[in-house]
């Protein structure tokens, strides 16, 4: 029987909005070690199917993001507003431990008033990208080191995010709980009724490369379609690659696929409900995701999950799940000729999807939702709410 705590946790997320899934299964897990908890949110976009009430979360006024700029790589350069009624809420509940997720305005006012609360205060993070973590940006660099110098504790994500924390913002390694936390939740993923759940098309050409995302630049669908230009040009023509997903990128995209006679080859799938994509990922046979640019990309280890083999950016964070030739390939995400080099591989030997996704399947089962809450727990410990 599974030990209990009666220990008042709360959770801060400024905004949960669609992002906010990816936590949610994590929530489900905690709580039900630690019943007393209590998810504070700006913006709820309401409970996954399949989680109805298996937490306790609480609106705290609006959340809202304030976008600044466009950097480069795609992510908006900008600020989150939450609401400062957050204070009360906290002091009302009187948590021991208040888990924060991130650098934000919640974060440092949960922070300052530590005194007031006698609360431990364990930061979530999840990792950043360049635009984000580099030290030249003064204000948002000496905001993170005051942030870090107060905090408790640490819970990361990822190896990159470990080597942020300590090595640029100076936090303790003892303070670090590093361990993947952004995993899928196959449940999460398989919600959909029989009426609901799609019939994909027999008939399509196999090996299926599945493509899951936004169709704007950073995710690099445009890489990928190069990718599949080459591979006709080379006549290789006996497969699919099928598109999930939507954006401002997609019309540009369609005739690109028009005028390079991809159109036998491509499939157009449009945007999936988040609790219908695990048939997708169970019909295909390989994974590519193309990022310029991501902090994580929850659809590496949600292709895993599934015992798929991955072609991956190695811009991802989630990149550090590959290991080269056993579940998957790591590539440059501007190098269109590789990328198809690589997708040869699967066209050449179709023994390789079973293998690479049997190594897949065999890496996540020590990375379930079950699993990735052990990393929450030792940071509790390191902060003495719980004994060692």
């Amino acid at each position: 029987m599974q030990q209990k705590f009666s220990t008042r946790v709360a959770w801060l997320f400024s905004a949960m909005g669609d992002g906010g899934i990816s936590f949610q299964h994590l929530l489900c897990e905690f709580a039900q070690v630690f019943p007393n908890t209590i998810a504070f949110t700006g913006q709820w976009p309401g409970y996954a199917r399949g989680f109805e009430n298996t937490f306790t979360i609480e609106e705290v006024g609006a959340a809202r993001y304030v976008r600044l700029a466009e950097a480069e790589n795609g992510y908006a350069i900008g600020f989150s507003y939450a609401s400062p009624q957050i204070v009360g809420r906290l002091l009302k509940f009187q948590p021991r431990a208040i888990f924060t997720n991130a650098f934000t305005a919640w974060t440092l006012l949960a922070l300052l008033l530590k005194p007031v609360g006698r609360w431990k205060v364990i930061i979530i993070y999840e990792g950043g990208s360049s635009t984000y973590e580099s030290p030249s940006s003064t204000i948002r660099y000496q905001a993170r080191r005051l942030m870090v110098s107060l905090a408790d504790a640490f819970v990361v994500n990822s190896k990159a995010g470990e080597t942020y924390l300590t090595n640029v913002l100076k936090a303790k390694s003892e303070k670090v709980s590093s361990r993947p936390f952004l995993i899928p939740s196959r449940k999460a993923l398989l919600q959909g009724s029989d009426s609901e759940v799609p019939q994909l098309d027999s008939s399509l050409k196999r090996p299926i490369f599945l493509f899951v995302g936004q169709i704007i630049p950073r995710k690099g669908l445009k890489t990928l379609l190069e990718a599949c230009l080459i591979l006709n040009q080379q006549a290789y023509k006996n497969y699919t690659m099928m598109i999930v997903g939507d954006g401002e990128q997609r019309s540009e995209l369609e005739l690109f696929v028009q005028q390079s006679d991809l159109e036998d080859q491509v499939a157009w799938m449009g945007k999936i409900p988040y609790h219908l994509l695990g048939a997708y990922f169970q019909f295909a046979d390989v994974i590519v995701f193309p990022t310029y640019d991501d902090i994580w990309g929850m659809v590496v280890t949600e292709a895993m999950a599934f015992g798929k083999p991955v072609i991956c950016s190695s811009e991802a964070g989630a990149s550090e799940m590959i290991t080269e030739q056993q579940n998957g390939f790591l590539f440059d995400p501007g190098n269109s000729e590789l990328l198809a080099k690589l997708m040869r591989h699967f066209l050449d030997n179709s023994t390789m999807i079973q293998s690479m996704g049997n190594n897949s399947l065999a890496t996540m089962a020590g990375h379930t939702p079950k699993h990735a809450i052990s990393g929450f727990t030792e940071a509790l410990k390191i902060s003495r709410i719980m004994p060692e």
